[in-house]
């Protein structure tokens, strides 16, 4: 053991003693053989920029240690702004003139560090601390309870080359003591434990200005150092396979594009219905405006014809009580006129009937073309739904258009329906024109018969004289005035079926009125679906493309395989290929009183010490 402790000691003299010597051995070498110095080479170098903090953000101090990938031993030039320069991987001396520094570089790695107080970092780096909401400076934060937030703010620093806040990421990390420390929270960070303690990071993206916000509850507080690093963005991440996407994408396309071609032809039918709904409005006001025309005159055309059974049935009554050798004529001889008058106005009936006939087809005919130029489109309202859908799931579709398809789809359902009463009540539409076309000929057939009667009255006058004539007369008066009781019947039950008809059109006139103004609203909607749906055909016909587009330029932002590392400490160094920061605050603690032994152990001398180890 004795032994063990001499050799120990002859070996620290040696270490004590021996450097002075050799260096001046190597010294005088130097002197005696002078020759210049080879130039050597390196592959690479890399900078680590070490810089602390203090609890606020705030830089006190910063050095750097740079790394050089020798390839040809021998002496190589650097470039900085230093304070300071220590060798760190032998004892040689290093030159440094201004901004260069020298060194005689061996092996295949040489480290020198470089001290730099007043070059500032890339990054504004403020912390804040706020205790039950009062802000409080770290100091004052030291050892007290209360719910605690910290804000760690960091953004560009415009006095410094902007390529390293435009490309470098920050790493940030806490650790808190948990029986210091409790209910943590940070909503943009991630948590992890650290043997007993807690540790919450967060990460800051290249080029953004970030704000992280921790929340705990704290006792008798303290924290160790906050760790921030930086360096070069790097990801590696692939290309994602989106083929089964753009599968999709592409059937989406698809199906929008027949719905689009689909939109066309509903949009073609409905202009078809618009215009026969129009032709149907116009033709419907003319009807309705004819039967109420025959309608307001049927009054008179029954009161007249009323006349006309009166005066008939008096002239019958006279010619058939009268004696048959002294029969007063006087009342005779003005009946022939008025039968004509009578057969004039029942032509003239007859013609308005003709007219109202001839409206009436035509009106019917538009109804009917239109009616049949409704398409039989099966839509129904799950179709519609999934056609909102799609126009949902794309922007920039106005609430104009998605209105329009509502109004379509209940415009669609109005058509239908009114197609479906048309159907059930064509049969009685087409019965009117038979009916017409009978009455009509039936009125043409009394006025026949009224003149027929009034030419048969002015040959029995003439022939006055025959008292068979006489009996004629009387037969053809009583016949002609009993079956103008049964055309007179006809002839109210006639105008009281015009006063129904003419009732109930008005009626189906507004609904045709209705449909008219609805199909032009149609029209005018589906018109502008199918701007909307060709828009979107147009947006949607390359989407497997464009989101291939949209995922490459993704990519291509979290790309940095074209970033080119530069040197951090000065735009003349060369071959640079790593640069990162590796930055510490002070931490947050109590300050311990130098006690007593601490005092003595300055105060030793070098050898007590050295003495000290072999005690």
């Amino acid at each position: 053991m004795r032994l063990k402790k001499i050799m120990i000691l002859l070996m620290s003299a040696v270490l004590v003693f021996g450097s002075t010597p050799f260096a001046a051995l190597a010294e005088n070498n130097n002197d005696g053989e002078k020759s210049d110095t080879e130039p050597g080479k390196y592959s690479s170098k890399d900078e680590a920029i070490y810089g602390n903090l203090d609890a606020g953000g705030a830089l006190q101090d910063m050095y750097v240690v740079n790394t050089f990938h020798v390839t040809d031993p021998g002496e190589i030039t650097d470039y900085g702004d230093y304070t300071d320069v220590r060798n760190l991987s032998n004892l040689n001396d290093i030159e440094q003139s201004n901004n260069k520094v020298r060194f005689q570089a061996e092996g295949e790695e040489f480290y020198y560090q470089g001290g730099m107080n007043e070059k500032p970092l890339p990054w504004n780096i403020d912390i804040t601390y706020m205790l039950d909401g009062e802000e409080v400076t770290p100091e004052e934060l030291t050892g007290q309870s209360g719910s605690l937030e910290i804000q760690i703010s960091t953004s560009a620093n415009e006095s410094v080359d902007p390529v390293f806040f435009e490309n470098y990421l920050l790493q940030i990390s806490l650790t808190l003591d948990p029986s210091k420390a409790d209910n943590i929270q940070a909503p943009d960070g991630t948590k992890a434990t650290s043997g007993k303690n807690t540790q919450v990071s967060f990460t800051g993206m290249p080029d953004t200005a970030e704000e992280f916000i921790v929340t705990a509850d704290v006792t008798n507080f303290e924290m160790d150092p906050i760790d921030i690093s930086g360096a070069p963005y790097s990801m590696s991440i692939e290309n994602p396979d989106i083929s089964g996407m753009k599968g999709d994408m592409q059937s989406l396309s698809d199906a929008i594009s027949e719905i689009d071609s689909g939109v066309g032809d509903l949009n073609s039918g409905i202009a078809d219905l618009s215009a026969g709904a129009s032709d149907l409005s116009s033709g419907s006001s003319d009807y309705k405006s004819g039967i109420n025309d025959l309608n307001q005159s049927s009054g008179e055309l029954v009161n007249g014809s009323a006349s006309i059974r009166d005066a008939l049935n008096k002239v019958n009554e006279s010619v058939q009580g009268g004696a048959p050798e002294a029969p007063d004529l006087s009342e005779l001889e003005a009946l022939p006129s008025g039968l004509r008058d009578l057969a004039s106005r029942l032509r003239e009936s007859a013609d308005g009937l003709d007219t109202l006939k001839e409206n009436y087809n035509n009106a019917n005919g538009s109804l009917e073309e239109a009616m049949n130029g409704i398409p039989d489109y099966q839509i129904n309202e799950e179709t519609i739904n999934a056609i909102k859908d799609q126009l949902n799931e794309q922007s920039g579709n106005s609430a104009d258009q998605k209105k329009a398809m509502d109004q379509l789809f209940e415009t669609y359902q109005a058509a239908q329906n009114a197609k479906g009463t048309y159907q059930e009540v064509k049969n009685a539409f087409d019965s009117v024109e038979s009916t017409l076309n009978n009455v009509s000929n039936g009125i043409r057939e009394m006025a026949d018969k009224a003149e027929t009667t009034a030419s048969e009255i002015e040959k029995g006058l003439e022939n006055m004289d025959q008292m068979s004539a006489l009996k004629d007369l009387q037969n053809g008066l009583s016949s002609l005035a009993s079956e103008y009781q049964s055309f007179h019947s006809g002839l109210v039950e006639y105008t009281d079926g015009v006063g129904s008809l003419a009732s109930s059109y008005g009626e189906l006139d507004s609904g045709i009125q209705e449909l008219g103004n609805g199909a032009s609203s149609l029209n005018s909607g589906a018109s502008e679906l199918k701007n909307g749906t060709e828009q979107l055909e147009e947006r949607t016909s390359d989407m497997p493309g464009e989101m291939q587009s949209e995922v490459d330029e993704m990519m291509d932002e979290y790309d940095a395989s074209d970033f080119e590392p530069q040197s951090f400490v000065s735009d003349q160094n060369e071959k640079v290929e790593v640069v990162q920061f590796v930055l510490q605050t002070e931490p947050i603690e109590a300050k311990e009183s130098e006690t007593a032994e601490e005092t003595d152990e300055e105060e030793k001398g070098f050898w007590e010490r050295l003495m000290d180890l072999f005690r």
